[in-house]
C-alpha cells in the first residue's frame, strides 16, 4: 500500500486525535481512527494500520494498573475467545462492502449505547457463562472491522470494576484483540511490509496524542467530552452504514 504525503499527513493527524481521545476517556483509539480512515481508504487497509498503535497503547495502559494478575485470571475465558474471534474475524476483511456495513453498524450502536448509558450488572455466577460468548462475538467484530465495542464494553462495565480496574481491563482486552487481529493478518498475508512500517509510524502521533489527552483529562469534565464523542460516532456510523446499504 503506497500513500501520498497528503494521505500520510491525514493518517498522522487521525492517530494523534485518536490517541488524545484515549488519553481523556481511557478508550476510543480504534473507534476514532476507523471513523476517519474508513471515509477515505478501504477498511482492510485501515484495520491493518491499527495493529501496532492499538497493541502498544493498550499494553502501556494495562501495565500501568495495579491488578494485572488478578484481572488476567478473572478474565481468562473472555480473553481466550477474544483472541480466537479476532483471528478468525480477520478473514472477513476480504469482503469490503460487508465490512463497511459492519463497521458503520458497530459505530452507530456504540454511539447509541454511549448516549443512553444503560446500566447492567452481571452477577459472578453468570460471569463465566457469558464471557466466552461475549469474547467470541466481540473478537469477530474486531477482526472484521477493527472495533471491539459491542458487546465487550457494556459487558466489562457490567462487572462493576472500580475505575482503575476498568481502565486496566480495557487495556488487557483490547491488547488481546490486537494480538489476534495481527496474527490473522499475518496468516492471511494482509500485513504487507509497507503497511507494517506505516502502522509503526502511526504509533508516534498516537502516543503523543495519548499523553496530551491525559493532561486534558485533568482540566475538563470527561463526561462532556464523552457525550460529544458518542454523537460523532453515531453520525459517522449512520453515514457509513447508509453508504454500504445504498
Amino acid at each position: 500500500m503506497t500513500m501520498s504525503p497528503a494521505t500520510l499527513a491525514v493518517v498522522g493527524l487521525t492517530f494523534m486525535l485518536a490517541g488524545m481521545v484515549k488519553g481523556v476517556i481511557g478508550m476510543g483509539l480504534p473507534t476514532v481512527a476507523m471513523s476517519v480512515l474508513g471515509l477515505f481508504m478501504a477498511t482492510p487497509e485501515a484495520v491493518a494500520l491499527l495493529a501496532v498503535p492499538t497493541l502498544v497503547t493498550n499494553t502501556w495502559q494495562l501495565l500501568s494498573g495495579p491488578r494485572f494478575g488478578q484481572l488476567l485470571r478473572r478474565l481468562a475465558p473472555l480473553l481466550l475467545t477474544l483472541l480466537a474471534g479476532a483471528f478468525f474475524g480477520s478473514r472477513l476483511l476480504a469482503h469490503g462492502a460487508l465490512v463497511a456495513g459492519i463497521l458503520g453498524g458497530v459505530l452507530a450502536a456504540y454511539g447509541v449505547f454511549g448516549l443512553l448509558a444503560p446500566q447492567f450488572y452481571v452477577p459472578p455466577r453468570l460471569e463465566r457463562r457469558l464471557a466466552p460468548a461475549v469474547g467470541l462475538l466481540s473478537g469477530m467484530l474486531y477482526g472484521a472491522s477493527g472495533l471491539a465495542v459491542i458487546p465487550l464494553i457494556p459487558y466489562l462495565i457490567s462487572l462493576k470494576l472500580d475505575k482503575d480496574e476498568l481502565i486496566q481491563a480495557f487495556g488487557l482486552t483490547f491488547s488481546t484483540c490486537a494480538i489476534g487481529l495481527s496474527l490473522g493478518l499475518l496468516g492471511g498475508g494482509r500485513m504487507a511490509m509497507s503497511v507494517t512500517w506505516t502502522s509503526l509510524l502511526a504509533l508516534l502521533p498516537a502516543m503523543a496524542g495519548m499523553l496530551a489527552g491525559q493532561r486534558i483529562r485533568h482540566r475538563m469534565k470527561p463526561e462532556v467530552f464523552r457525550r460529544c464523542f458518542m454523537i460523532w460516532m453515531l453520525a459517522i456510523g449512520l453515514y457509513m452504514l447508509g453508504r454500504a446499504v445504498l
